[in-house]
């Protein structure tokens, strides 16, 4: 099995663009700022959506963990530079870090 290369939360910066595959209730819900929502199931015919990795290597994130080390495993195979985020958007949240939702006063990871 090839190994899923992944990244800390706390080697994320807070503004960091992130990739997040979780579906749209998951995502409406709570979700990092400037993050780039395709749920997994949509990741193969929205590759073009993808944001520019020349900055470096693309964090992945669902809520923790599973349906991300899929995507970056295919993604890799795409020849993409990304890494899961350990943990996931549970992570993500319970180290602080920023989380906004849509249209919901209160931002939770569900």
């Amino acid at each position: 099995m090839t190994q899923i290369p992944t990244v800390t939360v706390s080697d994320v910066h807070d503004h960091a663009t992130i990739l997040d595959v979780r579906e749209p209730d998951e995502w409406a819900a709570g979700h990092a700022p400037g993050a780039v929502h395709i749920p997994l199931g949509d990741l193969p015919a929205r590759l073009a959506d993808l944001p520019d990795s020349d900055a470096g290597t693309l964090a992945v994130t669902c809520r923790g963990g599973g349906r991300s080390s899929r995507a970056v495993a295919w993604l890799q195979q795409q020849g993409f530079d990304v890494a899961n985020l350990d943990g996931g958007m549970k992570a993500w949240h319970a180290a602080g870090k920023p989380i906004e939702a849509d249209g919901q006063a209160e931002p939770s990871v569900i």
